[in-house]
């Protein structure tokens, strides 16, 4: 079965505060003495995703 891909649209600002709550949470696996492999995983695709450039359009109902 194929896996399901999801986007998230970030700017600027909000992907620095997620890597950086994920950095902190990762200090605190890690301080705990638990694994990180998944947060790692999940810590590299967010820092090494591509920009793209996207167009935005909000409909009133």
């Amino acid at each position: 079965m194929k896996e399901k891909k999801y986007y998230i649209a970030f700017d600027d600002f909000e992907r620095r505060v997620v890597v950086n709550c994920m950095n902190e949470m990762r200090n605190k696996l890690i301080a705990d003495g638990k694994y990180t492999d998944a947060l790692d995983e999940v810590l590299l695709k967010v820092i090494h995703s591509k920009q793209k450039k996207i167009k935005v359009i909000y409909k009133e109902v």
